[in-house]
């Protein structure tokens, strides 16, 4: 059963009359399916013009919903002959910061993302997609790996932030965000990032430090969550709506920030009503984002990356 959020109610209620009707039909002789494609249209007419003028913080509820597509669901669909590279070679295996070798469209890759999992068992597992100092020391490593064998990086972020745990700070967790974000502009290979829900903070940062920062239509991507700015700000996360709103969220907002640098068209109604459709779509941006890089000197590619986040505010 579809999970429907609480700005999608007269859909939800839309929707449950047309499973209705159609239970009521089932096996019996009323034909009543001249009133179902009546109510479906109007359902599809209410869904476009819902998502035609989302809110930043609605946006910010369709990033974080359930059902969206998640890193491992992109690498299954998109990444030919996936093989996972685990381990900092230091502390441990992260679960939330996932990455290794691969195709994409043929070409060979090193893809690093973080994974939130889609069930309880899974986001635990997974630790709700927040990475430790471990998981951004095996990015840094995986990085590396690329760069010594000249392989584009292709990144997968979907964090509502780095892991604030203690035991995370005790370990080094800022050291290992900036480190990661530090190898990242030092790549002497193309980079190319892709933010899939939720860009959180200096978790989602230290993986999207690319030549090319691509965005989902209805993803966000801020330095805190709007919950997080409201509770500073207001003392109150109530107020998280005008948060959002103040921060510049949107995908649409930071590509003319310049902050991002090209927006990935979403099925109508957002990647969980269509993850196959999103999940191509990507593909298709990945793909040219890589093609446009293709034949840069190692030199070029640091220089432009640098200038590229070095430029940012400066307008």
């Amino acid at each position: 059963m579809a999970t429907f959020l609480d700005f999608e109610k007269p859909i939800a209620e839309l929707q449950g009359r047309i499973d209705e009707l159609r239970d009521t039909a089932a096996g019996g002789e009323v034909d009543i399916e001249a009133e179902i494609s009546k109510l479906q249209g109007k359902s599809d007419r209410l869904l476009r013009d819902t998502y035609a003028k989302l809110t930043p913080w609605q946006k910010t509820q369709v990033a974080r919903h359930p059902e969206r597509p998640h890193f491992k669901h992109y690498v299954a669909a998109l990444i030919e002959g996936f093989m996972p590279l685990g381990g900092d070679r230091a502390f441990a295996d992260d679960s939330a910061i996932i990455g290794g070798l691969g195709r994409l469209n043929g070409r060979k890759v090193m893809v690093i993302g973080h994974e939130k999992g889609d069930d309880t068992a899974s986001r635990l597992k997974h630790n709700f997609g927040m990475g430790k100092p471990e998981g951004y020391r095996k990015a840094i490593r995986l990085m590396q790996l690329a760069d010594r064998f000249g392989l584009p990086v292709v990144t997968l972020v979907d964090t509502s932030g780095a892991f604030p745990g203690i035991q995370a700070e005790e370990r080094g967790q800022a050291e290992a965000i900036a480190r990661s974000t530090e190898a990242s502009l030092a790549l002497g290979v193309p980079m190319v990032a892709a933010i899939l829900g939720e860009g959180g903070s200096g978790g989602a940062v230290a993986l999207a430090a690319g030549n090319r920062v691509l965005m989902m239509e209805h993803a966000v991507y801020s330095v805190i969550s709007p919950e997080g700015c409201a509770s500073i700000l207001w003392r109150t996360a109530d107020r998280a709506p005008d948060a959002a709103e103040a921060m510049k969220v949107t995908a649409q907002d930071l590509q003319a920030l310049g902050v991002i640098d090209t927006i990935v068209a979403e099925p109508l109604g957002g990647a969980h009503r269509d993850p196959a459709a999103a999940i191509a779509s990507l593909g298709e941006a990945l793909g040219s984002a890589l093609e446009e890089l293709d034949g840069i000197s190692g030199e070029h590619l640091r220089r432009e990356r640098r200038a590229k986040f070095l430029n940012m505010g400066r307008g």
